[in-house]
């Protein structure tokens, strides 16, 4: 086993389902699995989620349920988020329909076939608006949907009043209809009872983001140092110069840049550190290339041969708040490239 790459913690992610489902009380708790399990490798992540007890798994295409399919037992439901889109086969996997177009369409190709439905409760992306549910809320749940569900735009933002909007929609759409239901993702859990309904989806929960604080770390970083070489004051490092050294420095190049995840703007406005092994930060300099990360090691006794990018002190919201975006995106940009090892 090679001692870089990205280290990626199975029973962590099995513990931070654990830990959502005990929060989500008497509902089924469910799993979020699309984009490859958030870039973490669904083959391997969604097996470890059903040992955990997990039945219920959510992905975003067809293309992704037929994969996955192959690694679950039977008895495992993957539900596919983008509906029945014409064309696709849905042997073995369950559509949520999101359109009266939908609805049509699978009930002529797939009679019988089971089925969930979206609901549109006010993030105008996906589901049935109100009144094309009112429309056609008898044919439909005369037809036996196994989950009514819609999703909730501002769960990360508690006091948001968008939460209570959308959760007197839901109700309004979906009570006295007798099918599950489901609004809540991972911020819809941390909302509280009120939002649980029958079952939950955690997502990005499960792989140690926000706004889950309390999720165990679920992914490790190390990058390999390729070189190290020595400067003299004034000179500078990298395309543009934008960083030049002050005083004599020893700088690494690490294997890993923005083809690998890690965007430029990382390094934009300063703060970005790599790590060694006993937690001492080198601070990143210059730009981050498609290929390249250069990092100052003066103040290192002996450069080692890894140094850490992603770790208990420097998390996947840390790099967002850096790059100025979120926790999903750094998660489910991680490359190809790093060598993967799974615990």
């Amino acid at each position: 086993m090679t001692d870089h790459g990205l280290r990626i913690d199975l029973a962590a992610i099995a513990a931070n389902w654990g830990a959502l489902a005990g929060k989500a009380g008497a509902a089924r708790a469910a799993a979020v699995v699309k984009a490859d399990a958030y870039g973490l490798g669904a083959a391997r992540v969604a097996p470890a989620l059903y040992h955990a007890g997990a039945r219920d798994f959510f992905v975003a295409i067809a293309s992704e349920g037929r994969a996955l399919r192959h690694c679950l037992p039977e008895d495992a439901r993957i539900l596919v988020l983008s509906g029945h889109m014409e064309g696709e086969d849905l042997t073995g996997l369950i559509p949520v329909l999101n359109s009266p177009a939908q609805f049509f369409r699978d009930r002529a190709t797939r009679p019988g076939g089971t089925f969930a439905v979206q609901l549109d409760s006010g993030m105008n992306r996906l589901g049935f608006e109100p009144a094309e549910w009112a429309a056609l809320r008898d044919e439909i749940l005369a037809t036996g949907p196994v989950l009514l569900m819609s999703h909730l735009a501002c769960a990360d933002e508690p006091d948001h009043p968008a939460n209570r909007q959308q959760l007197q929609v839901f109700r309004q759409m979906t009570d006295g209809t007798g099918i599950p239901r489901s609004l809540a993702a991972t911020g819809g859990i941390l909302l509280g009872e009120d939002y649980h309904f029958d079952l939950v989806r955690p997502g990005v929960g499960l792989y140690g983001g926000l706004p889950f604080a309390q999720a165990q770390p679920v992914v490790e970083l190390d990058l390999p140092v390729i070189q190290t070489r020595d400067l003299s004051p004034g000179e500078s490092v990298g395309y543009g110069y934008t960083w030049s050294a002050s005083r004599p420095a020893r700088i690494a190049t690490v294997a890993a840049g923005y083809a690998d995840g890690l965007a430029r703007a990382l390094a934009a406005k300063g703060g970005l550190r790599l790590w060694t092994a006993d937690g001492v930060a080198c601070p990143v300099v210059g730009r981050i290339s498609m290929d390249l990360i250069t990092v100052d090691v003066t103040d290192l006794p002996k450069v080692p041969d890894t140094l850490s990018i992603l770790n208990g002190r420097q998390g996947v919201d840390d790099l967002a708040e850096l790059a100025g975006t979120i926790g999903y995106e750094i998660l489910t940009s991680l490359g190809r490239r790093y060598p993967r090892a799974y615990s």
